[in-house]
């Protein structure tokens, strides 16, 4: 286990967790703004690229687990992601669609957050969200982010316009203040 909160376990994902990946990344609904639902390949690589995460930054995107039921339900946690001509910390999240609206992204992605801050002293966060994603953008600003800047990143052939949520350290210590 990596974080847990109230109702959640974040944990390194793990090959066994395939059918429960599937269930995210090869639904066309929840995949849209990706273009469409993953291959079984490409369920296959990101599944590996989440593990050698794991071993180069000993972070990544972790397995989402209720604590009620031990089911995998998601996705969230921290990888470091190209921007511009920069690489910087991000906090991603994918949840299964019969998962959204209970909540649990912004408590895993808070959960995140703090991990961000209090154990990596990150200087700052942020989530890089496709500008059409308006649910993941108020998750974000849930998250105590704001909108720093916009970027237009290349994938599956198609120019997709993408925000960069941000939150500073400053910021997060003045919310635990509060």
């Amino acid at each position: 286990m990596i974080l847990e909160t109230k109702r959640l376990i974040l944990r390194e994902i793990s090959p066994e967790d395939y059918v429960a990946l599937s269930k995210i990344l090869q639904d066309e609904e929840t995949m849209k703004y990706y273009e469409g639902a993953f291959t079984d390949l490409e369920t296959s690589q990101w599944l590996t690229r989440q593990i050698s995460r794991y071993r180069k930054w000993k972070f990544g995107l972790w397995a989402v687990v209720l604590k009620e039921n031990k089911e995998m339900i998601g996705q969230c946690g921290l990888t470091i992601q190209p921007w511009k001509e920069d690489e910087v910390l991000e906090i991603g999240y994918l949840f299964q669609r019969r998962y959204w609206h209970k909540g649990y992204a912004i408590e895993a992605a808070k959960a995140c957050k703090r991990y961000a801050f209090d154990k990596l002293n990150a200087i700052e966060v942020c989530s890089i969200i496709r500008d059409i994603n308006l649910a993941s953008q108020k998750v974000a600003l849930k998250n105590g982010m704001k909108i720093k800047d916009t970027w237009v990143k290349h994938y599956r052939g198609i120019d997709m316009p993408h925000y960069r949520y941000v939150i500073s350290q400053k910021t997060y210590k003045e919310e635990l203040k509060n």
